[in-house]
């Protein structure tokens, strides 16, 4: 029986004509949406702009963990490990003041509060709402204004005025089971922290063996403007700060 109408159109739709010049079949085509087109071109700007590097550094992470485990208990807000990085990022900028900064115009600026972008992953794309002023604000405060800017970006009811004005940025891509990553500097921002997962790790004690949990940071910078000695001192501070993160836990 000859095919149908039907039959020949759906033939014609799969003949080769659907296939590039080595046999591929195109499976589908996709136009990107305004927002993957906007971070597609910022991704490009950063990687023609700066110069990128990326230091590692692997920390203990059982303080951390434990001045969580306080946290939650004495607070409202539900605190998290996020949390108190959040704020061991902020008193490490402190100390390495060149890294909450911004280049622009042939200018390294420097500026008095920790404006953090934390980096949210939505159906649309990866923004990175600004917490501002970490510095002023107790872990309590943190907490509670970062998941409030999280759920505003989930629910599309964010501004753009909710994503300006950052001077150093943190994404995590530990809670999806990354061990390493190399994050892209957000631009006109000099350096953006990646934080890996938590997992245990052997290490020699005074009785053979011990497992302890360990975390891991990926500092990516702008090489243009800080040296890699200047990156290896932020993470050293940073270590110092999440393995004394208790610190951060106000007293009951």
């Amino acid at each position: 029986m000859p095919p149908t109408d039907t039959e020949s159109d759906r033939n014609d739709d799969q003949s080769p004509a659907d296939a590039d010049e080595t046999g591929r079949t195109v499976r589908e085509e996709r136009s990107l949406s305004r927002m993957r087109e906007t971070i597609a071109n910022r991704l490009q700007e950063s990687y023609r702009n700066a110069v990128h590097v990326t230091a590692n550094r692997d920390v203990d992470a059982e303080e951390l963990l434990r001045a969580t485990e306080i946290a939650d208990g004495r607070h409202e807000a539900d605190v998290s490990v996020v949390d108190l990085l959040l704020c061991a990022v902020s008193a490490t900028l402190d100390d390495h003041p060149a890294f909450n900064a911004t280049f622009e115009d042939e200018t390294h600026r420097l500026y008095e509060e920790h404006n953090v972008g934390v980096a949210v992953d939505i159906d649309a794309g990866l923004v990175a709402p600004v917490l501002r002023d970490v510095g002023s604000k107790s872990l309590g405060e943190v907490a509670t204004e970062r998941r409030r800017l999280t759920d505003a970006v989930q629910s599309g009811e964010y501004t753009m005025s909710d994503l300006r004005g950052g001077t150093f940025t943190v994404t995590n891509l530990g809670a999806l089971g990354v061990d390493s990553f190399t994050p892209v500097i957000n631009p006109p921002e000099i350096a953006i922290l990646g934080v890996n997962r938590i997992r245990e790790r052997p290490r020699r004690s005074d009785d053979g063996i011990e497992f302890r949990n360990r975390i891991g940071f990926d500092l990516s910078f702008d090489h243009r403007i800080v040296d890699g000695a200047d990156a290896a001192r932020f993470l050293g501070s940073l270590a110092e700060y999440t393995e004394t993160a208790e610190r951060f836990v106000p007293e009951p």
